[in-house]
């Protein structure tokens, strides 16, 4: 690659930064980890944006894909969220979504023909999800190699060797548009970053294509970046620049097992971007134009100064000729020192806008950093619902102690502590069962009781007998009906005393509680307790599995931190060149006064010829020194710049000023009204790879 497709290169790799750095992300994430492919219908209730001051209804929508080891798509969720910012009281959505189910509130829809939805918004925003069978934009393909050989995931689980994983992106989303005349193919600019957290115990030597890894010690975490389709849309030769479109890492690994893949599809960099209005790329063209021909002026005027000079010297004779060379190269260098002043003020003006976009962008460090903390929050949240559901009361979970809790929580489920735990729970259901008999035990008691009052009562007027004997005495008619009277008066009169009922109350609770002790002695609650016992072990790894999770996710929102530091580095790097861009306009000022004076000083020798010979020597050193100092400023400066953009500039802005256009089309996978504004990313999730030993733990 020659000097000028290198600097061709990096001036495109500055607009493509720029593109990446001004368009602007708004990503919600959804992580989950193992195997489990729930989505949770908390998920996009917290989200918060900030709406356009001019949008009045917009859709903002988010793809869930739940895929293979492969990358094979298994399940599509989508999840929609309708910002009505005029509260209307009706809202008609257009969607090819099944099964729809409104996740927040109770507002209903109707159908009115093929997908379309008329919701009764009640002047709320509407929140729903549901399911979808239709092609991805963006398909996924992960492939693997062990020790050079294709292998699948499946195969690859537990086997030692080198590695490679390498995901290829393909796009399939475009559009034939008009690009200079002609008709062309050119893609939704889908820009994909692909997460994963690898296991030091596991992986050494890990290298990454088209990404960057950090390292804590124990584990390293991954992010790869990918543009497929781009490198066709802006029709660049790959041996020029070439954009990536696959993600590949390698390494050497023992007992191979991997964590879910979390990959993130979005055209929002190129969706706010509106290349119709960067005017400064043309006018930076322009002016680099006007450099072109005033170095080489600069530099042809400066050879002839000296030529002539040379002639002067050597050939007296012709002295009068080599002034008027002399003094004709002169004028050239000064027109070429007034052209470049100009040119270097409009390069001025346009390091001073770079340095302005950068530092707008630095300016949303801090609200992309709010976005992942609250997915974070978020995903902290559905960690203390689900510690809940197993019956665990421990703090509130935050991005601070989640780690000190759940680790708390996992020591104190003992052995003695989790027996304790699951016979109370035995226990009480139990007794609950044992209760739903209390009126027929509490009958039985009073009956007991009745029969020692009757009895009581018997000794009292001097007929002492048991209840059984006393019954038998009334039923052979040795009682008569006056001295029944009197002892049932008595009996019932003693029955009805508080005395009695609390006797009656206290017995019953003892039978409850000897019945539930008794219950509690057989096989089959002692079982249940066993049981129990195993579960409760159980979650207590599902705890462990959950720690890992949020360990995973803390690792990818420490590396966004330190990714927006480094954008904040950028906006400083900017405007240090703004600064220095300021000192090469100071510099081409003084240029272009020297050259007046010399050119005014020449026009002086060339009328004072007779006395020149003398001063033309010290002018010919001085002339070479100035021929070679403008060489070098030209290599070493000007050049520089002027082979940045010697290429098709203006057919490149054409093809981006496209590709934003087909971008700030595409607003939905799943169904938009035309009146609508919307936005769409996709989330896709893998499954992990886990030997048989992780996976039973």
């Amino acid at each position: 690659m020659n000097k000028k497709k290198k600097h061709l290169v990096k001036t495109f790799s500055l607009l493509l930064g720029f593109f990446v750095l001004c368009g602007g992300i708004s990503i919600a994430v959804y992580a989950t980890g193992g195997n489990n492919t729930k989505i949770d219908e908390k998920l996009n209730i917290n989200k918060e944006a900030v709406a356009d001051e001019n949008a009045e209804i917009s859709k903002d929508e988010t793809v869930y894909v739940i895929a293979g080891a492969n990358g094979t798509a298994k399940k599509i969720i989508v999840s929609e969220w309708i910002k009505n910012a005029i509260a209307s009281e009706k809202i008609q959505d257009e969607t090819e979504l099944e099964n729809v189910i409104n996740i927040k509130g109770d507002e209903s829809y109707t159908t009115e023909g093929d997908n379309i939805h008329v919701w009764d918004a009640q002047g709320n925003d509407i929140y729903y999800r549901g399911n979808i069978k239709k092609e991805l934009p963006v398909n996924i393909d992960i492939s693997y190699k062990l020790d050079g050989s294709a292998i699948s995931a499946e195969e690859l689980e537990g086997k030692s060797g080198k590695v490679t994983i390498r995901f290829d992106y393909t796009n399939n989303q475009y559009e034939m548009m008009n690009i200079d005349g002609k008709q062309e193919k050119m893609y939704v600019p889908f820009s994909v970053l692909t997460g994963m957290v690898l296991n030091n115990d596991n992986f050494r030597n890990i290298e990454v294509t088209n990404g960057r890894l950090m390292n804590d010690g124990d584990r390293t975490v991954i992010a790869g970046i990918a543009f497929p389709g781009l490198s066709d849309n802006l029709n660049l030769k790959k041996d020029t620049f070439e954009i990536p479109d696959n993600v590949e890492i390698t390494a050497d690994v023992t007992d191979f097992e991997m964590a879910a893949t979390i990959s993130i599809v979005t055209n929002e960099l190129f969706h706010n971007v509106d290349l119709d209005n960067v005017d400064s790329l043309d006018d930076l063209s322009g002016s680099l134009d006007e450099l072109t021909d005033a170095m080489n002026q600069l530099i042809d005027g400066s050879f002839e100064l000296y030529d002539g000079l040379s002639t002067l010297l050597d050939k007296s004779g012709e002295m009068v000729d080599g002034i008027n060379q002399l003094t004709t190269g002169a004028k050239k260098l000064s027109e070429g020192t007034g052209e470049l002043g100009d040119g270097a003020a409009k390069l001025q003006d346009g390091a001073a806008k770079l340095a302005s976009g950068l530092d707008t962008l630095s300016s949303n460090n801090t609200t992309l950093n709010a976005g992942a903390k609250q997915v974070f929050e978020s995903l902290l949240s559905m960690a203390d619902s689900q510690l809940a559901d197993a019956g665990l009361t421990v703090k509130k979970l935050t991005i601070d102690n989640y780690s000190t809790v759940l680790n708390g929580v996992m020591s104190s489920l003992d052995g003695k502590t989790v027996y304790n735990m699951a016979y109370n729970k035995a226990y009480s259901q139990v007794e609950s069962a044992v209760r739903a008999q209390e009126a027929a035990i509490s009958s039985k008691v009073e009956a007991a009781v009745r029969e020692k009052v009757l009895e009581g009562v018997l000794k009292a007027i001097g007929q002492p007998m048991t209840a059984k004997e006393y019954e038998a005495a009334v039923k052979g008619g040795k009682l008569s009906g006056e001295t029944q009277a009197k002892i049932t008066g008595a009996v019932e009169k003693q029955m009805s005393s508080s005395e009695i009922k609390d006797e009656i109350a206290k017995n019953t609770k003892l039978q409850i509680k000897n019945l539930t002790d008794e219950k509690m002695k057989s096989n089959e609650v002692k079982s249940q307790i066993t049981k129990a016992v195993e579960s409760a072990k159980s979650g207590a790894s599902g705890i462990a599995a959950l720690k890992t999770q949020l360990d995973s996710y803390n690792q990818f929102y420490q590396g966004l931190l330190a990714y927006t530091d480094g954008v904040a580095e950028a906006s400083s790097g900017a405007k240090e060149l703004k600064n220095g861009t300021e000192s090469l306009k100071k510099g081409t000022d003084g240029l272009k006064d020297g050259a007046k004076e010399l050119y005014a000083g020449l026009n002086t020798l060339k009328e004072g010829s007779n006395a020149l010979v003398d001063g033309v020597t010290q002018l010919k050193d001085g002339a070479k020194k100035l021929s070679d100092g403008l060489k070098e400023f030209n290599e070493q400066g000007v050049e520089k710049l002027i082979d940045a953009v010697d290429g098709d500039l203006n057919g490149l802005i054409n093809r981006l000023r496209a590709t934003g256009e087909i971008s700030r089309d595409y607003k939905s996978f799943a169904g938009i009204s035309q009146d609508m504004d919307g936005s769409v990313r996709f989330i896709y999730k893998t499954d992990a790879i886990e030997t048989s030993h992780n996976e039973t733990k």
